[in-house]
């Protein structure tokens, strides 16, 4: 019975700790110095919040910067899409597909067809990879400053902000490599499209 009843008190002393404790403790500690990364780093545009800075969004407006692909649709389904079948729950991840996959090879050759449509001064082998490709998670954020800037002429032709304005855009919203080693330069869309968001609002064409 001694052996049993210290036991449970200690089962009861480390739920307690590891159960109870420690994780207000980490909760209080992040909320207070990470506030905004711990609570999913929200990007918010007139006291609304439109998305997070850490996970993509798509964006087929021509006004607007492309993202990646997205193998699971940035988690993002509309009710048609539900009705079809088409919805699989929130999830992450690739296709995983072979380069010799027809799919993979039809969905690139499409995807293609639809940038130079909207891009007709670009030249198809001069259309950056990670454009026509998805992350592993399928949710990347990022765009490299390749990808961006192969877009300025087409934005700026859609929106009517000057080619200059849309360069500094990207660069204010580029990022290098982490601890300068770690990784490549990346681009977040969704803060260099809330920005053209912002002008076209306070021109009225939005």
């Amino acid at each position: 019975m001694k052996t049993l009843k210290k036991a449970i008190m200690l089962s009861m002393v480390l739920m307690l700790l590891c159960g109870v404790i420690y994780p207000l403790a980490m909760t209080g500690i992040s909320q207070l110095a990470f506030n905004k990364k711990a609570n999913g780093s929200m990007i918010t545009l007139d006291g609304k919040e439109v998305g997070s800075s850490l996970i993509g969004q798509s964006f087929t407006d021509p006004r607007f910067f492309r993202g990646r692909v997205s193998s699971v649709n940035y988690n993002t389904y509309t009710e048609d899409d539900k009705k079809a079948g088409k919805y699989t729950g929130v999830a992450s991840g690739s296709q995983n597909l072979a380069p010799s996959n027809k799919a993979l090879a039809d969905r690139v050759q499409k995807d293609i067809e639809d940038f130079l449509k909207t891009h007709p001064d670009v030249k198809k082998e001069d259309i950056p990879t990670d454009l026509l490709t998805s992350s592993g998670s399928g949710l990347d954020p990022d765009i490299s400053p390749e990808a961006a800037k192969i877009q300025i002429s087409a934005v700026a032709k859609a929106t009517g902000i000057a080619d200059s304005d849309l360069e500094q855009m990207v660069k204010k919203h580029t990022t290098g490599k982490t601890l300068g080693i770690f990784g490549e330069p990346r681009v977040n869309v969704l803060q260099v499209n809330l920005e053209i968001a912002s002008i076209l609002k306070q021109q009225g064409k939005l």
